[in-house]
């Protein structure tokens, strides 16, 4: 499965996915993937850092080359309200969204 088809799964699903972007090991909740400048990119909630619980949740933008050794997990996610799909950056650029009616 490529990381595309694995993303686009566990959006659909709602599920987290663990991998590692630049050298940091990371569990994420992933809500939207879009183009930007002819490249994908993922929006996710960063739950964990290297095994660590965050604090804070942040929404972070991950450049899809960028992200190594991709897994999907069991864990399922709610959408959070860091995230808003009408946000100007994913106007005519978002590909596949998380669904709020959806499980």
């Amino acid at each position: 499965m490529t990381n595309n088809q694995l993303l686009l799964e566990a959006i659909a699903l709602k599920k987290c996915v663990t991998a590692v972007y630049n050298n940091v090991a990371m569990k994420l909740a992933p809500h939207v993937l879009y183009s930007k400048h002819s490249a994908l990119f993922v929006d996710a909630v960063i739950l964990e850092k290297n095994g660590e619980l965050r604090r804070e949740k942040k929404l972070g933008a991950f450049h899809l080359s960028g992200l190594n050794d991709l897994q999907l997990t069991d864990q399922p996610f709610a959408i959070d309200a860091l995230f808003d799909p009408a946000a100007e950056k994913y106007q005519d650029a978002m590909l596949f969204v998380v669904d709020a009616d959806a499980g």
